[in-house]
């Protein structure tokens, strides 16, 4: 592990200024200089199967859809809120999934054009300036691997079914989602799940110790990961840009 600073690159400066040469001959560097990192931490990376990996990440959709529809306490929310949260935690759910239906996936390095040729690329796009969005950048190394230690968190845990569902239900009643309707009968329905995870992980103890504390602590770390890298490593590849969080609305509307 580096010991620089978090969101330092090695093949930065202590300034945190990359290259001379390629910060003289880039004028667009300065208006995004992480896009142009050299750093192995901070390469795109792309999937080794992306067809596989794809399909996978969209049984894992499904699922997730099945769960809520068989959920009475979520299809009896109003519609309004149902989308809010659908919205607002679809990415450690999918997550969730990934770990229970224990989907493993290989990364490698994306193919990156030579220093010089973006300089050459860049140039005439910015004399141009045709008002072109640049292309979003894909997933780093670092950000995939991070997702996957999050993973192998939860395989530690070795949890059964019904684990999975209670902790399901205690990241899908968010009650600190914007503009829900039902926030605290939401809040409650959180509490109730979260008190039934800690009957079936170890009853008759409290929830901050033991495994109860380890497995909730385990899953906070899944709202590290941007739903954005969710999208741009399993779905982009295969079948576009695509609002997954308005896909899993459609799905859950057709499944009623």
């Amino acid at each position: 592990m580096s010991s620089s600073q978090p969101g330092t690159c090695p093949c930065q400066g202590a300034a945190g200024r990359p290259a001379i040469l390629y910060a003289l001959l880039s004028p667009s560097l300065r208006a995004a200089p992480r896009s142009h990192c050299l750093c192995r931490q901070h390469r795109p990376v792309r999937l080794c199967a992306p067809h596989r990996t794809c399909r996978e990440a969209l049984d894992v959709l499904a699922r997730t859809v099945g769960f809520l529809r068989n959920l009475p306490s979520f299809c009896q929310l109003p519609p309004q809120d149902q989308q809010r949260l659908l919205r607002g935690c679809w990415g450690p759910l999918f997550l969730l999934g990934l770990a229970q239906d224990a989907v493993t996936f290989e990364v490698a390095e994306a193919p990156v054009p030579s220093i010089l040729k973006k300089i050459l690329l860049e140039e005439p796009r910015s004399r141009a300036g045709s008002g072109q969005l640049p292309d979003r950048p894909q997933p780093s190394l670092a950000a995939v691997q991070w997702l996957q230690c999050c993973l192998e968190s939860f395989w530690s845990l070795k949890l059964g079914p019904k684990e999975y569902a209670y902790l399901k239900e205690t990241i899908i009643f968010n009650p600190d989602v914007p503009g829900l309707h039902a926030s605290s009968h939401i809040g409650h329905l959180q509490q109730e799940a979260r008190h039934a995870l800690c009957e079936v992980l170890e009853p008759g103890r409290p929830a901050g110790q033991g495994r109860v504390a380890r497995v909730l602590l385990t899953a906070s770390t899944l709202k590290s990961i941007p739903p954005s890298l969710l999208g741009d490593l399993f779905f982009r590849p295969i079948i576009g840009d695509i609002d997954i969080a308005g896909l899993l609305e459609d799905m859950l509307l057709l499944s009623q």
